[in-house]
């Protein structure tokens, strides 16, 4: 899978400790990709549909970028099919 590109990337790297839980609030069928930090919310906007897991998919790798972290190290904890998700950072 092509990694998505983001308009908007804040910057996450502060979160990417292993044993972290971040969660995220996504937005499907965005206009466009980005990942969005507002005071503790984070927010992330994906073009993909939330059919069979594109959309989760394309969260991981965005969050996982903006963390500065192999999407493999990222691990979803809750929300498989919610618009809350919950992801639990890997040790290396």
């Amino acid at each position: 899978m092509a990694k998505p590109k983001a308009r908007q990337m804040a910057d996450l790297s502060d979160l990417a400790v292993a044993g972290a839980e971040i969660t995220v609030r996504v937005t499907p069928k965005a206009a466009f990709n980005a990942v969005q930090r507002q005071g503790d919310v984070i927010k992330v906007l994906v073009t993909a549909v939330p059919e069979g897991g594109k959309a989760t998919a394309d969260v991981q790798a965005l969050l996982a970028r903006a963390l500065g972290l192999a999407p493999s190290r990222l691990e979803l904890r809750r929300g498989a099919t919610s618009r809350d998700k919950t992801f639990v950072v890997r040790a290396a």
